[in-house]
């Protein structure tokens, strides 16, 4: 018997294009799902936690990445097509920018204590790729925050949280301890594990027999060892 809500908890960072895409295609499915409520819940994780505050430039981040072009070029046209498909335009343009997450993961702490951790998500995830804005840019951040209502002194004031960080923090070593080594990771139920962007038709498929899945699907997902997306 299913139980009266699906619990989706969602490990994933918003330095990773493959998380964008897992997100639309499990709201995709959860679209088409006529059963039992699907309930989502955000949880942080961390790509690359050693770049520095002023952030790394497109091609200084991917070559230190990647080091060959032509497997650059492949990843990001794989990408593109996969976003076209989904409804989203990722723009690996000149001035894209890779940041540090964890003050974004801060503001979406917060964001989830005050209920719009799923909307700011995806906010930060098309600045991020599609708009190509700067969020290592605390002017750009307060723009942004201000769309929710968050005052500049706010925003400010929980990216300086020591002890907001510090809790964001544990919780990425929590998953990684539980075994997620790449993101998008979909936790179903606090049982099951759905690695990748997989299809709505994986999800539906988990959704109607969560009860006795027990293997984790591998799917498209970024790397934080290899860096590869």
């Amino acid at each position: 018997m299913q139980k009266e809500t699906i619990k989706v908890a969602i490990v994933s960072d918003v330095a990773c294009p493959w998380c964008y895409v897992g997100k639309r295609r499990l709201e995709a499915a959860i679209k088409k799902w006529k059963g039992t409520h699907v309930s989502v819940t955000w949880h942080p994780y961390q790509l690359d936690s050693n770049i520095p505050a002023e952030g790394l430039d497109r091609n200084t981040y991917l070559t230190n990445k990647f080091g060959n072009l032509e497997r650059i070029h492949e990843m990001t046209e794989r990408l593109i097509e996969a976003g076209t498909d989904e409804g989203i335009t990722f723009n690996f343009g000149e001035k894209w920018l890779a940041v540090n997450t964890l003050p974004l993961h801060q503001l979406l702490h917060v964001a989830g204590e005050e209920g719009f951790k799923s909307t700011l998500k995806e906010r930060f995830l098309k600045a991020y790729f599609d708009e190509n804005l700067h969020l290592n840019d605390t002017t750009v951040l307060h723009t942004i925050m201000n769309e929710f209502g968050w005052d500049a002194e706010k925003t400010s004031g929980i990216i300086a949280d020591e002890n907001i960080a510090y809790t964001v923090k544990q919780e990425i070593a929590h998953y990684r301890q539980r075994g997620v080594t790449g993101v998008p990771f979909f936790i179903i139920n606090d049982k099951y594990g759905i690695s990748g962007a997989q299809s709505p038709d994986v999800f539906l498929d988990v959704f109607a027999q969560v009860s006795s899945v027990q293997t984790i699907r591998e799917g498209d997902s970024c790397d934080p060892v290899s860096g590869e997306c």
